[in-house]
């Protein structure tokens, strides 16, 4: 924690020092303006403490304009021996972060500032989470680039998933285990109007069966022996953005009727309580069964399949696109290549060959789990097909080499 005082009254500045030690690590002081903006370039302070001579009150404010030019998230407070509330009101507007008068209780000043401190840390979060967000961003595009290749059935999907994701319409994804289906589901919430929103994801193959009505729809306090407090589920949480529920087929056929009800209320009633809560949604759904056929032999709902099917996008797996092998490959073995600093690693072209030949039981998530798994163990800047160990689910001790 380092405050930054500015104030010209020396005896002012010991006073404060001594006062602010007690919550700050570390405490600037200036008894000038002069070298303030080359000072918090310098130290970086979390707060600044402006004393203000109101005899040139213009002055003041064009430093604290300036600091504001420099570091626009700097919360800086201002310090002043005149109770003029036409002027806070123009200082809070100038960017100040407040406004205290002289004298003032020492515990109301370090109350302040630690507020400031604290809105400090807050911008400073919010700006971390954003980078980060921008670089899963970036990440999750190269991905989903790669997801998509360059066959003609994939261009065709990619079309159609740009089209889909500018509209409210519920969404269903079929395809094989590891196709990328929840890939997809971010590339549609990206490019939709409700991208700036929450994305839920709910993974419904895993969460066990006793959790699901709790996880999805929510609980209120005694609901249930563990239910110590209110609690929103993912419709709640998902309000206003977008809800992915991944193996959708694994919902029980109680909760199906309980989710459609959901869907066409456009209302959520937690459990152990009687009061419906609106939610705006837009749901896409996954699975990578037979979601038709479970439908036809009873299993799954038709009337909710027809409400979460308005869009249907299916995901053909590999050994159906075999030109998108080697560039999914290469795309995975340039990240990992630089992930384990391996330098420059390419594929033989036998080892390309090999690739193309093989099925992918696993799809796409098995085909970077194997270019990783040989970028680790590799001794060379090319990989051979020996370096690729793959168990496939009907032979589970054959090897890429031998195919």
């Amino acid at each position: 924690m380092r405050i930054l005082v500015v104030d010209e009254n020396k005896s002012v500045l010991s006073a404060l020092r001594i006062l602010l030690n007690t919550c700050f690590e570390d405490v600037i002081l200036l008894p000038s303006p002069d070298q303030l903006l080359t000072v918090i370039k310098e130290k970086n302070p979390d707060v600044a403490l402006l004393c203000m001579n109101l005899s040139v009150d213009s002055e003041e404010f064009f430093w604290l304009s300036e600091i504001k030019k420099l570091d626009a998230e700097l919360p800086v407070v201002l310090f002043t021996a005149c109770a003029d509330i036409d002027l806070a009101v123009r200082a809070l507007k100038e960017g100040a972060f407040d406004f205290v008068v002289k004298p003032c209780d020492n515990a109301k000043l370090l109350a302040t500032l630690q507020s400031a401190w604290s809105l400090r840390q807050s911008r400073k979060e919010v700006k971390k989470l954003t980078e980060k967000q921008q670089v899963l961003n970036r990440e999750l595009s190269r991905e989903c680039a790669a997801c998509w290749g360059q066959s003609e059935v994939m261009q065709e999907l990619m079309i159609m998933v740009r089209k889909v994701a500018v509209t409210d319409a519920n969404v269903l994804i079929t395809g094989e285990t590891g196709t990328g289906k929840e890939v997809i589901a971010k590339e549609i919430h990206k490019c939709s109007l409700r991208a700036n929103e929450t994305l839920v994801t709910a993974d419904l193959g895993t969460i066990t069966e006793t959790l699901v009505e709790s996880e999805l729809f929510g609980h209120v306090k005694g609901a249930f022996i563990d239910a110590k407090s209110d609690c929103a589920g993912n419709l709640e949480a998902a309000d206003n953005g977008t809800l992915f529920l991944d193996e959708i087929t694994n919902l029980s056929y109680p909760l199906q009727a309980k989710l459609l009800t959901v869907l066409q209320s456009r209302k959520v009633t937690r459990i152990g309580s009687n009061k419906p809560i609106s939610v705006n949604i837009r749901l896409i759904s996954a699975t990578n069964r037979e979601i038709f056929k479970a439908a036809h032999d009873g299993l799954f709902r038709k009337d909710l399949l027809y409400r979460i099917n308005t869009i249907h996008l299916e995901i053909p797996p590999l050994r159906e696109r075999r030109e998108d092998i080697v560039p999914l490959a290469d795309f995975f073995l340039k990240r990992f290549a630089e992930k384990y600093l391996k330098g420059m690693v390419t594929l033989s072209k036998e080892t390309a060959h090999k690739l193309e030949k093989y099925n992918w039981p696993g799809n796409i998530r098995e085909l970077k789990h194997a270019v990783e798994k040989a970028v680790i163990l590799c001794d060379s800047h090319e990989l051979q097909p020996s370096d690729f160990y793959i168990r496939s689910l009907e032979d589970r001790t054959s090897l890429l080499g031998a195919i």
